[in-house]
């Protein structure tokens, strides 16, 4: 079903009974961050003149954010995902920390030790680029040129404590490109995470495959690629110990959808997933997120429609909500309201303690977009 700016957007579904009760953070590709009730009013927003995406609360109250892309990578075909820095902001939007890198892309983690993981491309070695296979020849760039993703811990003062090279690690007769893909990088990094034990867990967009790195040697101790994932991207471990991936399902044989899934580690099964009826109705080519809340409920961000779903263990959707602001995008072809992820935040998280959420400090903003 196409969706136009003159569809219901805003809060279109509540059910309190089965919600867990909280307050959902989202950017709208524009230099503002929201925090909404569970009645789709505004409590709260950020604003930071270099852009606002992929926002997240951290313990201390501050919001932790990329910028949108610089002008030396912005609008480079395949290369969506760019950020000029990651930056705090505190409760009242002043810049308190910031690491810029024009090629930093996509996900970052906040570490327990106050460190940063911070996504990055950098250019592969000059002949690695023919080791490997699959993809198509990029239009106007060099097929001996090609970039490969690295992992950067940024300490809080800005300098670097190690660099992890996705080429001394991957393996080019196994991590292919997928044939739909060009060749102008490889694997396309698109999400970091921890797992339990602190290891790195990093989704690849490209070769449709997700693995696990030993924090202290850098090796890969898990991966996993299953034929029914195609193009995925969000991939972190749940309380449980289970994983959330949101499954783009790009160049899926047949019928391309989306969907939720949440598999088993040790396994490597799916043991639960949520599809739309029909599946194709939730379809996103980028983006999309999968957040296990406490209650045992799923919040899933459809990037491509800026909606937000909220769906119990049996399937059941409980909330639903779609991002009210659309801006142009010519990069897109048009006008968009997408987001990249949402995350839902109970009023006793300790970034929201003692926090003003009052609906009625922003009158003027409920007044356009909740009235």
């Amino acid at each position: 079903m196409a969706k136009t700016e003159h569809h219901p957007n805003g809060l279109i579904h509540y059910n309190p009974q089965l919600s867990h009760r909280g307050y959902t953070l989202f950017n709208a590709m524009t230099n503002k961050a929201f925090l909404i009730d569970m009645k789709g009013q505004f409590v709260h927003q950020w604003e930071h003149e270099g852009g606002i995406t992929n926002p997240e609360l951290l313990p201390n109250g501050n919001l932790i954010a990329m910028a949108m892309p610089s002008p030396e990578t912005e609008g480079q075909k395949g290369l969506n995902g760019q950020a000029a820095a990651l930056f705090e902001l505190d409760w009242e939007g002043n810049v308190v920390w910031e690491y810029a890198d024009p090629w930093m892309h996509h996900d970052y983690q906040r570490l327990p030790n106050g460190n940063t993981l911070i996504l990055k491309w950098e250019p592969l070695p000059k002949s690695f680029p023919k080791r490997i296979k699959g993809g198509y020849p990029a239009e106007d760039v060099d097929p001996n040129l090609m970039l490969g993703d690295v992992v950067l811990e940024v300490k809080p003062d800005g300098s670097l404590k190690q660099k992890w090279k996705s080429w001394d690690h991957l393996d080019p007769k196994i991590d292919l490109i997928c044939v739909m893909d060009d060749r102008r990088e490889w694997t396309h990094a698109n999400s970091i995470s921890l797992s339990p034990r602190g290891d790195w867990v990093i989704s690849f967009r490209r070769t449709s495959t997700i693995i696990q790195v030993n924090l202290r040697s850098g090796k890969i101790k898990w991966r996993f690629k299953d034929p029914e994932m195609s193009h995925q991207h969000d991939a972190k471990f749940t309380a449980a110990g289970t994983m959330t991936i949101f499954d783009n399902g790009v160049h899926r044989r047949g019928v391309e959808y989306s969907r939720a899934i949440e598999i088993d580690p040790k396994t490597k099964k799916v043991i639960w997933e949520y599809t739309d009826n029909p599946p194709f109705t939730m379809y996103t080519v980028m983006g999309g997120c999968v957040d296990r809340l406490s209650n045992g409920n799923t919040l899933i961000t459809e990037t491509s429609k800026g909606q937000f779903l909220e769906v119990t263990p049996q399937n059941k959707v409980v909330w639903e909500y779609i991002n009210p602001f659309f801006v142009t995008n010519p990069r897109l072809g048009g006008r968009f309201n997408g987001v990249f992820r949402a995350h839902r935040y109970t009023q006793s998280h300790p970034a929201l303690k003692d926090k003003d959420l009052d609906p009625g400090k922003l009158a003027n903003l409920n007044r356009l977009y909740c009235d």
